[in-house]
Parts: structure tokens; sequence; C-alpha cells
């Protein structure tokens, strides 16, 4: 079977296959249509870079510069295996074909090094340490499509999405925290074509996996539960119990934010109300039943019943936000946000826990007026055409500063799209 994360199978030639991803691209910009060709990965990834906007022979914005971006990766936890990346990929980063980078969970570059000759062609389409190569603003890449779909990929040459940076081949792998399975971000390796061999994709992978297992064994375990649950800006939740990684599907993704949301239980009237909305009443109870014997399956004494509930305790990203949000630690907060809950969940339970939350958070950002934490929330997708927070961010920043520009021009099409001006 061919990996569908590799670039190429063994003894296809680079140049055609340059030649015929081009062609693709190109019909695909066209006309909408991606040729059979194109492996599913990249094809994906094109239609939500088409979605997205991303404009072609575009470079990739700078959100982190100086002394902030200094402070913030002091402080990431991928700071404390720096020194692995540079003892794993250091010579591959200084043999003058190549550069490393490491990018937080947002797709923010961090840490960008290699040959000075190599580094200098990079940052003309700004792969520079601040700049945000997520799939929202750079496109299909490597590290921005590896955060997209959690899973160490190729992309080569053409099947880059922007055009700028279709002379270069890269490979990326996530990196999570081993103790309660959150994203940090990701690493990689940039090149030449050449990178499209099957040990480009293994070693970021391997040096991922490695750089888990020495944050694993450096950092404390948190007090506390043992078992821990992802659902923020994911649409499959995490379910991580002592190191053991399961991703749910999106039905038993909603029934664990559920029951985590509610510890003393829930009857099973309550939960497929809480599921199914008005159209609990047309559900059969037996679909419901069907569901939990499945989740138990896979989750196994964890899910009790009569009521139905959690077991044991579960710490979860929605808890860990919320209880900073309610110490007043708006910037903890903030970063224990990285989307809203199961964004593509209609249930109503899941519906009303996402929108406390962010309503919360929103909320606290607007009045407190910090305009580094408003200029963040801005430039998410999800906050992105927040005309309110525009005009916070607007206000907060000193007329005639030079981080002004930007979201005022922002206010101004915010007004024209919703017909207030």
């Amino acid at each position: 079977m061919v990996n569908p994360w590799l670039a190429m199978a063994p003894g296809t030639n680079p140049a055609e296959r340059t030649r015929a991803v081009r062609r693709a691209h190109e019909e695909f910009l066209t006309e909408g249509a991606v040729d059979p060709a194109v492996r599913p990965v990249v094809a994906d990834s094109w239609r939500r870079s088409a979605d997205a906007r991303v404009v072609q022979e575009c470079v990739a914005p700078i959100e982190l510069t100086d002394d902030t971006l200094e402070a913030y990766r002091a402080d990431h936890p991928l700071a404390r295996v720096m020194p692995l990346f540079r003892e794993l990929l250091g010579t591959i980063a200084y043999d003058g074909a190549h550069l490393m980078a490491v990018c937080d969970a947002q797709g923010r570059l961090l840490w960008v090094e290699g040959h000075t000759g190599v580094r200098d062609r990079a940052e003309r389409m700004n792969f520079v340490a601040g700049a945000r190569w997520d799939e929202r603003h750079a496109g299909t890449n490597a590290p921005g499509t590896a955060l997209s779909i959690d899973h160490p990929v190729q992309i080569f040459a053409t099947e880059h999405f922007n055009r700028t940076v279709q002379p270069w081949t890269c490979a990326a792998a996530p990196v999570h925290d081993p103790h309660t399975g959150r994203l940090l971000g990701a690493v990689d390796i940039t090149g030449g074509d050449h990178l499209a061999a099957p040990h480009s994709l293994a070693l970021v992978q391997a040096t991922a996996r490695a750089a888990e297992a020495q944050l694993a064994a450096t950092a404390p375990r948190p007090r506390g539960p043992r078992i821990s649950l992802s659902a923020l800006g994911r649409d499959e939740a995490l379910l991580v119990t002592d190191g053991r990684r399961l991703r749910l599907g999106r039905r038993h993704s909603e029934i664990m934010v559920l029951l985590a949301g509610h510890p003393e239980g829930l009857s099973g009237d309550r939960l497929a109300l809480e599921l199914y909305g008005q159209r609990a009443d047309r559900q059969s109870p037996v679909t419901l039943r069907a569901e939990l014997c499945r989740l138990r399956r896979l989750v196994g004494p964890l899910l009790g019943s009569r009521p139905y509930r959690l077991c044991a305790p579960v710490r979860t990203d929605m808890a860990v936000a919320a209880d900073a949000l309610a110490a007043g630690d708006t910037t903890a907060a903030l970063g224990a946000y990285p989307g809203p809950l199961l964004p593509l969940s209609d249930a109503p339970g899941v519906c009303r826990m996402r929108h406390v939350l962010e309503d919360g958070l929103r909320r606290t950002l607007l009045s407190h007026g910090d305009p580094e934490l408003l200029r963040r929330w801005a430039q998410t997708p999800w906050g992105e055409d927040d005309l309110e927070v525009a005009e916070a961010l607007v206000a907060a920043v000193p007329e005639g500063a030079p981080g002004r520009a930007v979201p005022a021009a922002r206010v101004r099409r915010l007004r024209e799209v919703y017909g207030l001006t």
C-alpha cells in the first residue's frame, strides 16, 4: 500500500511529478476540480486554502517580532527540547541545503535555523521566526498542514498552494504534550526536491517522538487526573489516558464533552435532549444506547451508567481555559483556547457550552482592552470577522502607532461588509 503521507512513491521522476502537479494546481485554481493524481491530503489542503482565500504568490504575515518573539518562545514548552532538535537535525540544517524550523500550535515559526545562504532565500517568502505559516495564512505547506491534520506529512514543490513556496519541499511532524495530548507545535525540515525521499518524513517523525519522550521525562506530571480530554478547536476530541491517545468520532466526542461538563451524570432522557434537542423525541432510545455501547468498548470502565457519567476524574481543556478565566488570568485563558469547542457540532448541549466559554473569554478581552490580547483574538479564524473586537483594538492602540493601520483597515472592511458605512 502506498504511504499517503509521502510525497512520491519510490522511482517517481521528480521533474515529471512537478509538472503533473503544477497542471493539476492550475486546473484547481481555474475550475475547482482536483485531478485524481493529486494526493488526497494535498487536495483537502488545497480546498481549505481556497476556502480561506489564500492569495497566490503572497508572503506569510509576521506576527511576532523582537522582544515579543523572544519572550514568547522563551516561555514556550518546545524551548525545552530545542537542544534535542538541534542535535538530531543540526547537521541537516547546516549542510547548506536545508532549514530546520519549529512552530507553535498556531503555525507561528519560533525558530528557523540553517545555512545563511538558504535562510536568505527563505526570507524572501517570510519563512522566518515570527511569521504565521498555518494554512489559513500561507496555504498548503508541511508545518501548516501537519498542524491541520495532526499528522506527519511531506509537501513536495508544486503541491504547495502558494506559488511563492513551490520551489521548496518540506516535511513536518506535530509535537504534543505527552501528559495531556495537547498540540504544542511542529518540527519541520525545508529544502530541495530531494526531501521528498521517505527518509525525511521518517526523520522528522522520529524527532517529534523523541521530543515528546524528553518532555515526558523532564516535565513533571501534572497533579490530579491522569486522564485528559481535548475538544477545543477540534472536530474530534482527543482522549489521553496515561499517555495512550484515542481520537474519538464526532458523536462520541459530543457524549464525552457533555458528560465531562456534567460530572454528576445525566439520565438517558437528558443526555438525548443535550445531544439531539427537539429531535430527541424522534430518535429511538436504542440509537443512543447503541452509541453508548460502542463508546464503552473504546473507553472501558471510564463510562458508567444509571446515570450516564464518567467514573474517574477527567481534566478537560475546556476546564483549563474556564478556570484561568475565572481566576482573572486572561492571558492564560487565551493561551489555553485553541478554538471553539467541537466547532462543527450542532448538539444543543455542546453549542451551549461552546457559547458560554467563547462569550466569556471574548467579553473579558473587550473589557480589559489589552491590545496584544485583542490582536491575538482578531488574528484567529473565529475572531477575524469580529467588528467589535477590531474596533476595541483600534481604540487600544495609540494614534499613529505602527500596529494601528492593519486593525483600522479591518474595521473599515468589516463595516462595509456589515453595511454600517
